[in-house]
């Protein structure tokens, strides 16, 4: 009868990412917010999350401006039959690109960056 090896640690821990890589993928979700919506911040959040604390706040953050433009899109879109709505819808639009851009140049030099007028769901 032979004797099986015994079973070994399914789960380990993350490694921490480099500075460089941190800011890198940091700035490709914020742009990729404004290609993508919410998907990209979605994804890195779920992913690198546990993988430093600069990725961490850039993720978070790029969530929580996601979910707060997707709830505006929604209320745009609705009141569209008012007309404000086309307004809303706008400003939400032109918020994503601008904010967006702000928050990718902050990410590239490595400072962390809170979006302004976003609700808070993660942190």
């Amino acid at each position: 009868m032979s004797s099986a090896p015994p079973p070994s640690n399914q789960y380990q821990a993350p490694t921490p990412m480099n500075p460089a890589d941190e800011k890198l993928w940091a700035t490709l979700i914020h742009i990729g917010g404004i290609l993508f919506g919410p998907l990209p911040a979605l994804i890195g959040y779920l992913v690198l999350k546990d993988r430093g604390p600069f990725i961490r706040a850039h993720t978070a953050t790029a969530l929580n401006f996601q979910i707060t433009l997707l709830i505006a899109y929604i209320v745009g879109g609705v009141t569209a039959i008012l007309l404000i709505g086309f307004l809303i819808l706008g400003a939400a639009w032109i918020l994503a690109i601008v904010f967006g851009i702000m928050a990718a140049m902050a990410a590239n030099t490595g400072r962390y960056y809170t979006y302004p007028l976003t609700i808070k769901f993660v942190s």
